[in-house]
């Protein structure tokens, strides 16, 4: 089981988390200690409902004042736990996508440890940010055997939570022998186990 290090605050109060956000930023200097107190001990769904908080408050989108307001890597920061998980995912896939080189350890990052959840939720935060198809721009921006293996994670139609340990033996033996060819035909022997067997059966 994986688990997070940022839990849910405890006595959470996200109207005067939002108080406390808005002075921070609209004082005569950015009160950047307060912003990191704040954003880093309070769980995703806690930093969302601070943002509307934040926005009936004063009005102003809390993201937009965090990147008017920081810079560099503190803003990237700041900025990234703002989003949902899967908005964040999105964000990040469209950004190495269709940057001016498109960024492939990102790509790889992502659609290789997601659940299938997850990256259906990625793929409706895709469409409804940007208003494209996610599988669409990586067939467009991705070529070969890498593009091949992408398309295939993002289905999301990997197996989850099964493992058998009479044939992890044996796809261990199936990838061993394919790794020892230079056919185009044992990458996708590769692909077909190592982007459709669950997790714990890799890893058994």
């Amino acid at each position: 089981q994986t688990q997070g290090t940022i839990f849910p605050a405890p006595d959470f109060n996200p109207i005067l988390d939002a108080q406390l956000l808005g002075g921070a930023l609209q004082g005569i200097s950015c009160e950047k200690d307060v912003l990191i107190d704040i954003l880093t001990q309070r769980c995703n769904s806690q930093r969302l409902m601070i943002a509307e908080a934040y926005r009936d408050m004063y009005g102003r989108d809390l993201i937009t004042d965090l990147k008017e307001n920081l810079s560099h890597h503190f803003k990237e920061v700041m900025v990234g736990l703002m989003y949902p998980p899967a908005s964040y995912d999105a964000h990040e896939l469209w950004h190495a996508l269709k940057g001016v080189d498109t960024e492939e350890r990102c790509l790889i990052d992502i659609l290789a440890s997601r659940s299938n959840m997850e990256i259906f939720q990625m793929k409706e935060a895709y469409l409804m940010q940007y208003n494209n198809d996610l599988q669409q721009d990586i067939d467009c921006e991705t070529s070969g055997h890498f593009r091949d293996t992408l398309m295939n994670l993002a289905q999301g139609t990997r197996m989850e939570g099964y493992a058998d340990p009479s044939t992890a033996a044996q796809d261990a033996m199936i990838l061993w022998e394919a790794c020892q060819q230079k056919t185009g035909e044992h990458k996708n022997m590769l692909q077909m186990i190592l982007c459709n067997k669950s997790y714990q059966q890799l890893w058994m």
